[in-house]
């Protein structure tokens, strides 16, 4: 597309936790790959009601036809354009004013390419929607050209973290703990490391759904981890999931909520009916933990500093498990002047400003694909 490069950007985002859509306004200058200056302007969560939480959860289970994936496609998009809207508004900012919009989507479904056979992925959020109601240029689908370049298509934020996060001080790993978990490991700049990011495991969707069900949906979370912080982890029930071919694959990987999932969660709370609800509460905060420690060992560069992103950047006793493991520094990533709740949408505005300025994005470090793509569709104002 033609037009601005620099000014300011929304991105939208929607992850695997299913909570609501996260809205950042971006601030870039420059016209070169890497911004002269980014900043993050205004930010915002618009969360999801019980009936579109549900809905979500039958399509990514796969229990959606296809005219209901097809309804709530477009009503994603609306809901997508509301966030936007209100975050504009709540910053004072025209949408004449926004050069343009990546939207991640929602990811309904998500198969990582595997033993030859290529991967498919599926996002949902109607740009049109979006462009339709702001009037403006709409970036979507980014993942679909990675993955038709025989990439993962995840994950791509690690692209922010690249641009925006090496410091030529340290190596650092940007650990972000979603509803699935991922890192980039970023060298020093300056380096000859090669930077990587793969998804590491479950992040908090186990967690989330496992007290919703304990609690029979009274508790959507685990606040601060107390629950898992008064129980004790049950060995044998961990090793269920650690046993999981997943962690032990090489990267590029990725995973998502169709490997770790309600099915599989289901079987094991089932075959735990009898054990306490803290005790399994803090099984599953423990594989987050665990999982995320056990995947840095694919890292061959020693890191500085480890900093936390995401919803499970706020849980401390995830926070406490996972430096319990590593052995470096550990951090929230709002101690280097970075929104950890704001990481993922704010990456959206950096691959939509990529996008308008033309910019092939390189992945193949953290993907796997064959080469750098210029992601994302452009949906015109």
């Amino acid at each position: 597309m033609s037009g601005r490069s620099e000014g300011l950007f929304v991105g939208l985002m929607s992850g695997t936790s299913l909570d609501g859509v996260d809205a950042a306004l971006v601030a870039f200058t420059g016209t070169d790959e890497r911004p002269s200056s980014a900043r993050l302007e205004a930010f915002a969560t618009q969360p999801y009601d019980a009936a579109l939480r549900e809905r979500l959860g039958r399509a990514v289970r796969g229990q959606s036809g296809a005219d209901a994936v097809c309804d709530l496609g477009f009503d994603l998009g609306s809901r997508f354009a509301d966030a936007a809207e209100d975050l504009l508004a709540g910053a004072g900012v025209a949408p004449d004013d926004v050069v343009a919009i990546g939207s991640h989507g929602q990811t309904i479904w998500h198969r990582p390419p595997e033993r030859g056979e290529k991967g498919a992925t599926l996002q949902i959020g109607e740009s049109a929607v979006i462009a339709e109601r702001l009037g403006v240029p709409v970036i979507a689908d980014f993942r679909v050209r990675d993955v038709a370049a025989a990439g993962h298509g995840a994950p791509i934020t690690p692209y922010f973290d690249l641009m925006l996060l090496s410091s030529p001080e340290l190596s650092r790993a940007i650990q972000n703990i979603g509803g699935m978990a991922n890192v980039t490991a970023l060298p020093r700049e300056g380096s000859e490391e090669r930077p990587l990011a793969f998804d590491t495991g479950p992040g908090v969707a186990l967690v989330d759904a496992a007290i919703e069900r304990l609690t029979d949906g009274a508790v959507r979370y685990d606040l601060d981890g107390g629950m898992a912080a008064a129980g004790q982890v049950l060995p044998s029930a961990l090793d269920v999931w650690l046993a999981d071919e997943f962690f032990r694959q090489e990267p590029p990987r990725s995973t998502g909520r169709e490997r770790f999932g309600d099915a599989r969660l289901e079987e094991w709370l089932e075959a735990n009916r009898d054990e306490r609800a803290a005790d399994l509460m803090a099984t599953l905060t423990e594989l987050t933990a665990r999982s995320i420690a056990e995947a840095h060992r694919w890292i061959d560069f020693e890191i500085g500093e480890v900093l936390l992103s995401g919803g499970g950047a706020r849980n401390p006793e995830i926070r406490r498990r996972v430096a319990s493991h590593l052995d470096a520094s550990v951090r929230v990533l709002d101690e280097v002047g970075w929104s950890a709740d704001a990481r993922e949408a704010t990456a959206f505005a950096l691959l939509a400003r990529q996008h308008v300025l033309g910019i092939p994005i390189d992945l193949t470090w953290a993907t796997g694909a064959a080469a750098p793509r210029i992601l994302g569709k452009e949906t015109p104002a």
